[in-house]
């Protein structure tokens, strides 16, 4: 018997023709679960029903009501006691039958005490940009990452993707769970709260899911707004954990050499991607002067602003 129990935790919303995949994938895993919680943000396909089949635990919300934060503290407080608190997108597809066995085992490790995240690959059909994006930000190398590492990983040490990481519960209780209200980078701040209170990170490269996103032009912009408004609004993140311009150049160079190597043709493209992509950072970023009516064509995630709006509208009429 395993020495830590393991409860997964997945927000869905119309999880589509992979969820069968992602279901199998599970099914195949040789740790014994002792919970799969399925949050289900208003699915209309055939999502909920493969997931009561499997026999997972689902939980419903409101569409409007989805919190990329909030949503999965919301799960955590639903669970069952268990040691370790395993978050997996529904297009994070395990890659191997002992994928989570993997990612479990980095607890046994002293030095790991609060999370770990796995290895994202890019699916067999990912463009080479996507497939870029995903080797560079997850390379072959498992590492930990805490305080003393902070110069040597600058910004990069409070680096985690809830689309394949675990949490011992433990420790993220005691940095008061994942954050409300927010855009996106829920697995950042809490990243960063862990190392701060001293404790320790682990990326298991062993540990490995297929994820990967080929997004259009549009789409990459409205990402990066939303990225340049997180980094604006939690600015103790690069208080306390350094700048990000080195690191974007790195992977504009990164990229740029990739394609040159691979796929030439690809290059202007990625060229006039960082461009958009340098625009949007930096409007999100001084969001705080952008009408809210045009932040919402701006983002990714309109249901945020709208939200936004309508609390605005509820304290102007009080």
């Amino acid at each position: 018997m395993p020495v830590l129990s393991v409860t997964v935790i997945v927000p869905t919303l119309n999880a589509g023709t992979k969820w069968q995949q992602w279901i199998d994938a599970l099914n195949q895993q040789t740790y014994p679960l002792q919970q799969v919680l399925v949050i289900d943000s208003g699915s209309t396909d055939g999502t909920l029903t493969l997931a009561r089949a499997r026999g997972f635990t689902v939980h419903g919300i409101p569409g409007e009501e989805f919190d990329h934060g909030g949503t999965r503290q919301l799960a955590v407080d639903m669970t069952v006691p268990s040691d370790i608190l395993l978050f997996l997108t529904q297009d994070a597809i395990l890659a191997e039958p002992d994928a989570i066995t993997k990612l479990v085992s980095s607890f046994e490790d002293d030095r790991v005490a609060a999370a770990a995240y796995g290895r994202q690959l890019p699916h067999p059909q990912t463009g080479p940009i996507g497939a870029h994006a995903r080797l560079y930000s997850y390379p072959p190398t498992s590492m930990i990452k805490n305080r003393d590492t902070l110069l040597k990983y600058g910004f990069k040490t409070i680096f985690l993707s809830n689309s394949f990481a675990a949490y011992r519960r433990t420790a993220l209780t005691q940095v008061g769970g994942f954050p409300h209200k927010t855009l996106l980078g829920e697995d950042t701040q809490v990243a960063a709260k862990l190392v701060l209170h001293g404790w320790s990170i682990a990326y298991c490269a062993d540990a490995q899911v297929y994820h990967a996103h080929d997004y259009s032009f549009i789409q990459e912009f409205r990402r990066y707004f939303d990225i340049g408004v997180f980094h604006a609004r939690e600015a103790w993140l690069e208080e306390n954990f350094g700048k990000l311009a080195g690191e974007g150049r790195k992977f504009v160079i990164s990229e740029l050499s990739y394609l040159w190597r691979r796929h030439p043709t690809l290059v202007p493209s990625a060229i006039l991607r960082t461009g958009l992509k340098f625009l949007a950072y930096h409007l999100g970023r001084h969001e705080k002067y952008i009408p809210m009516i045009l932040k919402q064509h701006l983002t990714m995630h309109r249901k945020f602003w709208l939200r936004g709006a309508r609390a605005q509208t509820v304290i102007n009429k009080q």
